[in-house]
């Protein structure tokens, strides 16, 4: 986990992402000092207003004077406009650059990320999270340069008239930034926690979504009721305390102000009466200090969006800063003939105590199929999971050709191989797009079309709406099961790539589609090296080779004859789901 960063290191790494926009953001900043440099100029009128005006009754300086105040206000509403549109459109860009890093690195990180991550946490930091650190980011530092000059315009003006109360505000600002510190601290702890406990509801509500037909039938309802009830009601905690903390900042603020401003108020207006200070010269004076009360209460208000925004910035750097899958390897690899050895591979997961796989070997001669088996947990998808370096192994080796993989650049090696999971993936868009997924361009028709065919998918293809250019929802929710299945094979198939994966890749095909693409399978697989996993023993009974897979051992290899005439632990699984005697040294029929 990378160190956590400082409140200073968090902004200004943040303002990086505004440096780009310089010219823009220029615009908008001088825009907002020529906006808080008005604000002093408003009591400045109204001193001779008052003075020359109504008590010397000069009409005519009225006048001007009236003139001057329109302009005035004209100008700052130029300025006001101008800052607006310049740093709302800095900020949109910030979000966007924000959310581009954090999609690519998404896209890079490894697989054991995603393990321990929730994806409702994800989608959160992606979309709610980079919206508060916009806060900080622009919208924050907007309320910080004007109304700090603002308010030192102000102090200068009231200085100008009458140092000595002028020097009495000063008395404020040490409990005043002690009181927002204080307070600053409580809510960067509790909008960081918030933060992420409002990921772990977008999760729960991911899943819900999700699983409302699971759900609905084992009638868990209230399970999930309470789940959602028990994760809201954190986020409402805590959001509570942020609430809590930002709103006790202000009253103790503005009470140590109201004390300091009476206080002035007195001494004023006994000077004015003792002739120490004329009418316009008091008023313009008690202008400038009631001009001062909105801009420091902004300011004050600033630490709790501030602090939200920090915190989200924590939050999205750490994903952000996520090493991104090794891919040291230098050497490229155009086409691959499909040689395959593993040489005595090991592997763990991070969270286990135990290997999952202990000195696996085995070779995968070019344009052979090689079938795992062995019950569920014994380690075969994760064999199927390191030729393309979704893991890595910590002993051990895999080559491809004589080449260790880890020796080739990520994109050679996948760029080799074809993989169909036993959990279909599609995308919400056409069925062209998913066939040719990852290609550019994308190929013609007819090869498209030739690969549904292989797939036995285009007869129900054709017969939709706009065929290939027909939209399939999310994951292929207009599909039916064995329909997604093999539009997933179509595409495995126009890769086109030497070494194919088939984790079940007929798992959720009926049985006469499961032949047909059983037949298109075998005539994909010649001339291909193919790791094929398979809980239904009968559909891999013609591959080269099988190898029996145990707690993550290689116990049995052979030929499925051979094997099932052995009477070992490849025949017990056979005659188990074949419901044969599952006596040793059975014969094949």
């Amino acid at each position: 986990m990378p160190n956590p960063l400082t409140s200073r290191q968090l902004y200004l790494r943040l303002l990086r992402y505004v440096r780009p926009y310089a010219r823009p953001f220029t615009i908008g900043i001088v825009a907002m000092i020529g906006l808080a440099l008005t604000e002093p100029a408003i009591p400045a009128i109204l001193k001779p207003l008052l003075d020359t005006g109504f008590i010397e009754k000069n009409i005519d300086s009225i006048h001007h004077l009236l003139l001057l105040m329109v302009l005035l206000f004209l100008a700052r509403g130029i300025a006001n406009i101008v800052s607006g549109i310049a740093i709302g459109w800095v900020a949109g860009r910030v979000v966007l650059d924000l959310r581009k890093d954090m999609f690519e690195r998404l896209l890079v990180l490894p697989a054991s990320y995603y393990d321990h991550h929730p994806t409702g946490n994800i989608i959160s930091k992606v979309t709610f999270n980079v919206t508060q650190v916009t806060n900080a980011a622009t919208k924050t530092l907007t309320v910080l340069v004007k109304d700090s000059f603002t308010v030192l315009g102000l102090l200068a003006y009231a200085i100008y008239l009458n140092w000595q109360l002028t020097l009495a505000i000063f008395l404020a600002f040490p409990p005043i930034m002690l009181t927002v510190r204080a307070f600053s601290r409580r809510m960067r702890r509790f909008s960081l926690a918030f933060q992420n406990t409002l990921g772990d509801m977008t999760h729960v509500l991911e899943e819900t979504a999700k699983a409302h037909k699971v759900i609905k039938v084992f009638g868990a309802q209230q399970r999930e009721r309470d789940r959602f009830h028990v994760v809201a009601n954190r986020v409402r905690q805590f959001q509570y305390k942020v609430i809590v903390a930002g709103s006790a900042n202000v009253p103790v603020v503005e009470f140590i102000t109201a004390v300091l401003f009476s206080g002035i108020v007195y001494v004023g207006t006994r000077q004015a009466v003792e002739n120490e200070l004329s009418v316009g010269g008091l008023v313009a004076f008690f202008a400038a200090i009631g001009l001062m009360t909105s801009p420091i209460k902004r300011l004050t208000n600033t630490s709790q969006p501030l602090q939200k925004g920090l915190a989200a910035a924590e939050i999205i750097f750490d994903l952000v800063d996520e090493p991104a899958e090794p891919d040291k390897g230098a050497h490229d690899l155009e086409s691959a003939n499909g040689d395959l050895t593993f040489e005595g591979v090991w592997f763990r997961y991070n969270e286990s105590a135990d290997d999952t796989l202990q000195d696996v070997s085995f070779q995968v001669p070019r344009g052979t199929t090689l079938a795992l088996v062995g019950p569920s947990g014994s380690g075969k998808t994760t064999i199927a999971g390191l030729l393309p370096r979704f893991y890595e192994p910590y002993r051990g080796r895999i080559l491809l050709d004589g080449i260790d993989i880890s020796a080739l650049s990520l994109s050679a090696l996948r760029r080799q191989i074809s993989y169909l999971g036993q959990d279909v993936v599609l995308f919400n868009d056409s069925v062209r797009v998913n066939i040719a997924y990852g290609m550019d361009p994308l190929p013609d028709d007819d090869r498209i079309i030739a690969a549904a065919r292989a797939a036995n998918a285009w007869e129900f293809i054709e017969q939709m709406p706009q065929g290939l250019d027909t939209l399939i929802g999310e994951n292929g929710v207009r599909l039916s099961g064995g329909q997604r299945q093999r539009l997933a094979i179509a595409r495995a198939i126009l890769k086109d790539a030497p070494v194919l994966i088939l984790d079940e890749a007929t798992s959720a095909l009926d049985t006469k589609s499961e032949q047909l693409v059983q037949q298109a399978l075998e005539r994909v697989r010649q001339g291909r090296t193919t790791l094929v996993i398979a809980h239904r023993l009968s559909t891999i009974e013609n591959a080269d080779r099988l190898l029996v897979i145990d707690k993550g051992h290689v116990v049995e290899s052979g030929t499925h004859a051979e094997l099932v005439n052995a009477g070992g632990a490849y025949a017990a699984l056979y005659h188990g789901q074949l419901g044969g005697t599952g006596e040793p040294g059975e014969p094949v029929a």
